[in-house]
Order: structure tokens, then C-alpha cells, then sequence
């Protein structure tokens, strides 16, 4: 009875202590703002530009294998472990570690990891604001021709590459092509060249900054409301542009070209090492970021259950991203006769050269170009929020960086 009384007693110190500290350091309002942010941090560009490719190119559908066996062993144990972590300890990933001082400088190491990746990707959620900036003041999408003043003699309009042999291929360039390196990058001849500050792209990289900083401002109080908005609409495009593309001429056959098995690829291990990496780049274990959100829980709230929702939420969106991908590259393929093979590709060149270059050719493309840049600028501004939080003294974001 004693020891009953005993063990009552010490389960009402520890939730007043833990209410304390929870008044002190701040929770979520409800749970949907938890997952809501977990979407926002694990769903992010590399959904759109990087798996579709690594899907085609590790033998389609059999790929899928590999990847929903890596999410279920893998992904989502330690998408569990980082939860618990963060929300039994109530502190952020530098302190979590203090667990085992053998770890404490895990912990630091996090942090900079962190500042130098939230500062690169500052820069490239930047280039979707360079895109629709010219997308809104100008008559027409800038890459619709060859007829600008960033042009070169290289340029050669889309429909006309495949009237050239492979040779003189090799020096062509698509508007699309054209417009990103020459205009909105301005890239110069070589690393020997320095080259001036390119200021469009300086002033959309500041804007990217300060909208970063508006967002953790007030930590997450206020990453808490804008991220219901920024993890909700991205997925509202996302479908837009699925039905759009779907229901293009040629878009069976890049969908087919996209989830067709090659069921021998599965003997290669270089497609088990893929599915692996792809799971850890998507889910962000090891980065704090899951840590740091977590942290702000309550200290009896269902870990397992959003450790299961989360990653599988995540892994659905990459592979119905590349539905929408491929739909697209399908009907590319289908209006300049260049195979799908050639035109898929992964990385910046799919989201800001060959899925722009093919927009251009819808009807109403100016509509579809917006919510695509908008879309890449919110996915990329969810996974810079939640990177920015990880840092000590995250309110002085802005500072930091500009120093």
C-alpha cells in the first residue's frame, strides 16, 4: 500500500514537473500541427526531382521492393526512435544527447550540419521565386522561345531537336535550358571566372530568408499555424497537376515507362543501396529535425502511431509524384518524338529545365507554371523551417546567416 502511495506520488511530481517546463518552453496546439510539420519536414524536394528518376532507373515497379522493405525495416524504426527521444526528453537535439556524454558532441555536429544545409537550400527554394517572378511580369513564359535576349545561337526550339543527329545535338540547347542557366543562374564560363553578384537572384534569395524568418519567428507558435498552409497545399497542386497530366495525349506511355518492373534489377545491389539512401535523404533521420519537433509533444502522446503515419504519408507522396512526373515527360515525348528515356532525368535539370520546357507547351501555361514553382517553393520552404528549428536561438535566424 505504502509503496502504491509511493509510486502515485512520484507520477504527480513528474507531471508537474513536466507541465512546468512545458509552460516554460511552449507545445504544440494540437497533434495536427506535430504531423502537419513532420509532412512539411520529410516531404520536400527530393520527392519531386530525385525519386521518380530513381524509380525508372532501379527497374520501375520491382524498385518498389526494395523501398517499402527499406521504409518498414529501416525508415520507420528510426523515425520512431527520434520521436521518443525528442518527446520523453522535451529538449532539442543538442541536449537529448547529454543522455550519454560520449554522444554530446553528436549533438554540435548536428547543429552545423544543419546551418550549412539550411543556408545552400536557402538558395535553391530562391530559384522558384526567380521563376515566378517572370512567370507574373512578363507576357509570356520566358522559355517559350528562343527570342530573348539571354539566348545564344545554340538555342533551337524543342520540336525541331530530333530534325538533328546526335552530333549536332550535343550543341543544342532548349529555350528552357537556356533561360535557367543563362538568365535566372547567369552561371559563368568557369570556376577561374568570379563573375558579379547576380541581384535578381540575391534579392529572391533575401526574400527567402525573410519569409524563413517569419515563419520561426516566434517558434512554434508560429510554425505551428503557416505550416497549414505550406504542408496542406503543396498536396492540392500536386493532385491539380496529376489530373492535368494524366489526361495529356502520350501520358500512358511515360507512366508506363515509369512503373514498368524489371524484376532482374532486384539482383543488383547497387538498387537495394538506392532504396536505402533515398529512405534516410526523405525521412531526415539523424538530422535533428525529427528530434527537435518531437520535443514539443506531449509527453504521453502516441509515438508509434505517428511513426507509422508519417513515413508511410511520405513514401505515398514520392510515389505518386512521379505519376505526375512521368505523365508529363510522357507527353514530351509524345510532341517532339525524343524518347522517354532521353528526357527523364533527376535533380534541378527535371524541375527547373525539362518539366518547365514541357508546361510551355500546354495550353494555359502560365496557370500551370505558377502552381508548379509555387508548389516546389513551399516544399522547399517546409524542409528550410524545420532545418532552421533545429538551431539554439533560432529567432536569430536572419542574423546569423547575413553575418
Amino acid at each position: 500500500m505504502q509503496l502504491e502511495m509511493q509510486s502515485q506520488e512520484a507520477v504527480a511530481v513528474a507531471e508537474r514537473r513536466e507541465c512546468n517546463h512545458n509552460e516554460k518552453r511552449g507545445n504544440w496546439s494540437s497533434k495536427r500541427e506535430f504531423i502537419l510539420s513532420c509532412i512539411g519536414y520529410a516531404v520536400g524536394l527530393g520527392n519531386i526531382w530525385r525519386f521518380p528518376y530513381l524509380c525508372y532507373r532501379s527497374g520501375g515497379g520491382a524498385f518498389l521492393v526494395p523501398y517499402l522493405l527499406m521504409l518498414f525495416f529501416c525508415g520507420i524504426p528510426l523515425f520512431f526512435m527520434e520521436i521518443i527521444m525528442g518527446q520523453f526528453s522535451s529538449i532539442g537535439c543538442i541536449g537529448v544527447f547529454r543522455m550519454a556524454p560520449l554522444f554530446k558532441g553528436a549533438g554540435y555536429a548536428i547543429v552545423v550540419i544543419n546551418i550549412i544545409c539550411t543556408i545552400y537550400y536557402s538558395v535553391i527554394i530562391a530559384y522558384p521565386l526567380m521563376f515566378l517572378k517572370h512567370i507574373i511580369f512578363q507576357a509570356k513564359l520566358p522559355w517559350d522561345s528562343c527570342d530573348n535576349s539571354w539566348n545564344t545561337d545554340h538555342c533551337i526550339d524543342v520540336h525541331q531537336v530530333m530534325h538533328h543527329n546526335f552530333t549536332e545535338r550535343e550543341d543544342l540547347r532548349t529555350p528552357a535550358d537556356e533561360f535557367f542557366h543563362f538568365e535566372i543562374l547567369r552561371i559563368s564560363q568557369g570556376i577561374e571566372e568570379v563573375g558579379d553578384i547576380v541581384w535578381p537572384l540575391f534579392w529572391s534569395l533575401a526574400m527567402a530568408w525573410a519569409l524563413v524568418y517569419v515563419c520561426i519567428i516566434n517558434g512554434i507558435k508560429t510554425v505551428g499555424k503557416v505550416v497549414y498552409f505550406t504542408a496542406t497545399f503543396p498536396y492540392l497542386i500536386l493532385f491539380v497537376l496529376f489530373v492535368r497530366g494524366v489526361t495529356l495525349p502520350g501520358a500512358a506511355k511515360g507512366i508506363i515507362f515509369y512503373i514498368k518492373p524489371e524484376w532482374l534489377r532486384l539482383l543488383d545491389l547497387k538498387v537495394w543501396a538506392d532504396a536505402a539512401v533515398q529512405i534516410f535523404f526523405s525521412l531526415g533521420p539523424g538530422w535533428g529535425g525529427i528530434v527537435n519537433m518531437a520535443s514539443y509533444n506531449s509527453f504521453r502522446n502516441n509515438a508509434k502511431g505517428d511513426a507509422i503515419l508519417i513515413p508511410i504519408v511520405n513514401c505515398s507522396t514520392s510515389i505518386f509524384a512521379g505519376f505526375v512526373v512521368f505523365s508529363v515527360l510522357g507527353y514530351l515525348s509524345e510532341q517532339t518524338g525524343i524518347p522517354v528515356a532521353t528526357v527523364a532525368t533527376s535533380g534541378p535539370g527535371l524541375a527547373f529545365v525539362i518539366y518547365p520546357q514541357a508546361i510551355a507547351m500546354l495550353p494555359l501555361s502560365r496557370i500551370w507554371a505558377t502552381l508548379f514553382f509555387l508548389m516546389l517553393f513551399l516544399l522547399g520552404l517546409d524542409t528550410v523551417v524545420r532545418s532552421a528549428m533545429a538551431w539554439p536561438y533560432s529567432q536569430y535566424y536572419l542574423l546569423i546567416v547575413l553575418m
